[in-house]
């Protein structure tokens, strides 16, 4: 049976292992303006990534904007999952095909959307100086606001989708059994249905996280080039600078960062289920 798996195994290898290891073999390397790169095994590049305070800067703007969105995503989606997966009618598939269907439109395009309803001249503004509501335009585009919606209609289907499955196998007479026992909406939600759904819970703030710490168009579209988070960094570094050793650099500790949140979340899960 094991020979089952060489073939996937040797794709994951050449397609994700190698590339990795290759860059951060790059990582290791010295820049300079007139060779480019400098064969070493230097740190230099981890050490300034860490002590500039600008990088510094952009890696905490990147955790909160992450954290906040994960938060956000799992309050707004919890209650569509919950409504999703305790659906009965006929419409059922035709709401999770809808749920999808943002999904298969790329973020280039959904953040092109945004900015037609945010800009000055966008739908919004629009809407609300005919109404008379405002005089002049509000500055609702280039603004961390902006990126934060536009990162949450990115991600949202996903929790929806993770915490739907999870909630779905929660037996229903479980909520009945409690509520005839004399709690009320509130207390079932959080002593039956939320401990139950942690799993979901984990699972979909985990992969939520993952795609708002790496998120690129959605941070340049609608953050403006003010506004930096850590893929647009990398992306500097390596398109605009030229500089390939401190752009792996940049690209190792954002995976490391990424990496780290997602195995303390797992661990916190599965030592609350040991008990």
């Amino acid at each position: 049976m094991a020979v089952l798996i060489v073939p996937a195994s040797l794709l994951v290898l050449g397609l994700l292992v190698a590339p990795m290891l290759l860059m951060l073999r790059i990582s290791l390397n010295q820049f300079s303006p007139t060779q480019m790169m400098i064969e070493a095994m230097s740190t230099e590049n981890y050490l300034r990534a860490a002590t500039d305070p600008y990088y510094q800067q952009v890696l905490g703007t990147t955790l909160g904007i992450a954290l906040l969105c994960t938060l956000l995503t799992l309050m707004l989606g919890f209650p569509a999952a919950y409504w999703l997966a305790r659906l009965e009618s006929r419409w059922k598939s035709l709401v999770t095909i809808l749920t999808l269907f943002p999904l298969l439109v790329g973020n280039v395009v959904r953040s092109a959307g945004w900015m037609a309803l945010l800009g000055n001249d966008g739908l919004i503004n629009a809407t609300l100086l005919w109404l008379g509501v405002i005089s002049t335009p509000l500055k609702l585009m280039y603004t961390p606001q902006a990126v934060v919606v536009g990162i949450i209609a990115v991600v949202l289907p996903y929790m929806i989708l993770t915490l739907a499955s999870v909630i779905e196998s929660i037996p229903r007479n479980v909520e009945e059994a409690a509520a005839n026992l004399g709690a009320r909406p509130g207390a079932v939600f959080r002593r039956v249905v939320l401990p139950l759904a942690l799993p979901g819970v984990a699972a979909g703030s985990i992969l939520v996280f993952v795609l708002c710490m790496n998120t690129y168009a959605t941070a340049i579209l609608l953050g403006g080039p003010q506004f930096k988070m850590m893929a647009p960094a990398v992306y500097d570094q390596f398109i605009r600078a030229n500089n390939w050793p401190f752009g792996a650099a940049l690209a190792f500790i954002l995976l490391a960062i990424t990496m780290l949140f997602t195995v303390i979340g797992s661990i916190g899960i599965a030592r609350r289920y040991k008990r």
